[in-house]
């Protein structure tokens, strides 16, 4: 009897003592708890579930969305932090990553991807991301796992006219998120305005501006699609967030649990991209339902927008990075789309 009581208890200590040896990771990003309106709750729901199932609870994840954690600079600032006692995942945006690395702007340049599979092999494949990785975990000791899909391409909207190509812009006034997308309207002849999300449905409406890039995931919450006629399907900006893990934690995985949390990222990134392909596909349809008229221009309308567009955007990102890192993303954008056509 003396005996068997201490098997059970042996038996108490060592599940108790893997209880908790568990390890809890915060993961932080931008937007509501809410799969079907924020992509990166979905990402981070399914990365949650995967992580846990394939380490059997040894790692847990901990959500905190609506940035809880802080802002896109304070969340990188933590992450970089040596020594940190709390290890974090985080979704990081392009203005998160870019104040280490700015040459993430490469894979950002308009018109490279003919089409999803083609942005796919990029982020799976491409020599730029690879490169790309190692640079960023040398210059922060933040790890940069994945590209992680989140609204679909970039579209144009406005409410003068059809754009169906280049020339089609001039005159037109639109509203940049950035120096980037003023530099691209410029060189089709339109003008660009920064102005913030909070005030595009009010500016769009009164004429400030006339258009705007989104996916048409965001003209749907925003309701764009009530102040804009025209929508052009031209594949401008493939709309990506970056997973990001804080160094110091990484390093203490071994590699068996390294590679298992990249497999997990995978997974959760495939489930990510087949959701939002077909999002966006309902939400082009819901924004036609509610009467804007959509234009998916043809390779030859898509070759003015990228004769045009392109040189001046790369010309503008020559004062942020390298020619090197330039003609990198560019080639290897270029294998992404030959290989996406199966050539």
């Amino acid at each position: 009897m003396k005996r068997l009581f201490l098997l059970v208890l042996c038996v108490v200590m060592v599940t108790c003592g893997a209880a908790f040896a568990a390890t809890e990771i915060k993961m932080a990003y931008t937007g509501p708890a809410d799969a079907e309106n924020n992509a990166l709750h979905l990402y981070a729901m399914n990365f949650k579930k995967l992580v846990e199932e394939a380490t059997k609870g040894e790692i847990t994840l901990k959500l905190f969305p609506d940035s809880q954690l802080g802002n896109e600079e304070e969340r990188m600032e933590l992450m970089s932090k040596k020594g940190m006692n709390q290890p974090i995942f985080n979704l990081a945006s392009f203005a998160g990553v870019a104040p280490v690395f700015p040459e993430i702007y490469a894979s950002a340049v308009p018109f490279m991807f003919d089409s999803y599979k083609a942005a796919h092999f990029f982020f799976d494949e491409g020599t730029y991301w690879a490169k790309a990785k190692e640079e960023f975990q040398k210059r922060s000791s933040v790890v940069l796992l994945e590209a992680i899909e989140e609204g679909g391409f970039l579209a144009f909207t406005n409410n003068v006219r059809e754009i169906r190509k280049a020339d089609d812009f001039k005159g037109l006034k639109f509203r940049g998120m950035d120096e980037g997308q003023v530099t691209l309207y410029k060189a089709f002849g339109a003008s660009g305005t920064p102005i913030p999300w909070t005030e595009l449905y009010m500016a769009l409406k009164t004429g400030v501006v006339n258009g705007q890039m989104n996916p048409a995931m965001y003209i749907k919450m925003g309701s764009l699609f009530e102040v804009q006629n025209y929508l052009t399907l031209a594949n401008i900006q493939y709309s990506d967030q970056f997973l990001v893990a804080n160094g110091d934690m990484w390093n203490g995985f071994s590699p068996e649990m390294k590679k298992t949390i990249a497999d997990a990222a995978k997974k959760a990134n495939a489930l990510n991209r087949e959701a939002m392909e077909k999002q966006d596909a309902s939400d082009v349809k819901y924004l036609v339902d509610k009467g804007m008229k959509a234009y998916a221009p043809n390779p030859e309308e898509m070759e003015s927008f990228r004769k045009v567009g392109q040189p001046a955007y790369v010309e503008w990102l020559k004062s942020k990075m390298s020619k090197e890192w330039l003609d990198l993303a560019l080639e290897s954008a270029r294998t992404a789309n030959e290989k996406a056509k199966g050539k």
